[in-house]
């Protein structure tokens, strides 16, 4: 039986004799793996930036509607309608066979609008009230209209109503008539809508107390107002 050829080995290195040396080479040694120390800061960082941003565009949005809206009101230069009682008449004020007391007044109110390019208009469910010494006497309500801009309209008010009329007011209001001056109360209630270049923006009511003080109340005759004072408010 023949021998089997000797072993090869797997490894055959040549040297500068180009002999052979059947020395395997040395192991491979494994490359060390690094590893990060960031601990989820990278994470972070990305959470941070994303804040950032929001704040960014969130500060820029705000400079933005703030330069609209100065913008706005410069070119428009809005100003609050002014009102006053230019007129006050007494129709009726008599007193019932029950001593109730029967009025009617037509008060009118002068409206001056002075803006350029905003009008109002005056809707519904508006309520006016007249009372003397915290008694109401009649009451009613605005007419609906639209007052254009840069304008002045007079507005006539009917009001009537009936009341108790008790010897305590009657005394009261005998004095005011002597001495010629008759202290009223004037209650207005008016839901408005402001109109800007024809387009209608939201509904606001406006308060207006105004107290007077005229000279008799007569039926039939002009009561002439001798002062009178205002105080208004804005519901939105």
């Amino acid at each position: 039986m023949e021998n089997p050829p000797p072993y090869q080995p797997k490894y055959v290195m040549l040297n500068s004799n180009h002999a052979t040396n059947l020395r395997p080479p040395p192991q491979r040694r494994n490359i060390p793996r690094y590893h990060s120390n960031n601990n989820g800061k990278s994470g972070g960082n990305g959470c941070l930036r994303c804040l950032c941003c929001c704040f960014c565009f969130w500060l820029l949005l705000f400079i933005f509607l703030a330069a609209a809206l100065f913008a706005l009101y410069s070119a428009l230069q809005p100003e609050i309608p002014h009102y006053n009682v230019d007129r006050f008449d007494v129709h009726a004020f008599n007193v019932q066979p029950d001593f109730s007391l029967y009025t009617e007044f037509v008060v009118t109110v002068k409206s001056d609008n002075p803006n350029m390019h905003i009008g109002f208009d005056y809707g519904k469910e508006s309520s006016v009230v007249v009372t003397y010494r915290d008694s109401p006497l009649c009451s009613g309500s605005i007419p609906t209209f639209h007052q254009p801009h840069h304008n002045i309209s007079l507005i006539p008010i009917v009001l009537k109503g009936k009341s108790e009329f008790g010897s305590g007011l009657q005394e009261a209001l005998m004095q005011n008539r002597n001495t010629g001056r008759i202290p009223l109360l004037v209650e207005v209630k008016a839901p408005v809508s402001i109109v800007v270049q024809e387009l209608p923006l939201r509904q606001v009511t406006v308060l207006i107390n105004c107290s007077l003080v005229v000279d008799n109340l007569s039926p039939n005759k002009k009561a002439k107002i001798l002062s009178s004072s205002y105080q208004y408010g804005v519901e939105l």
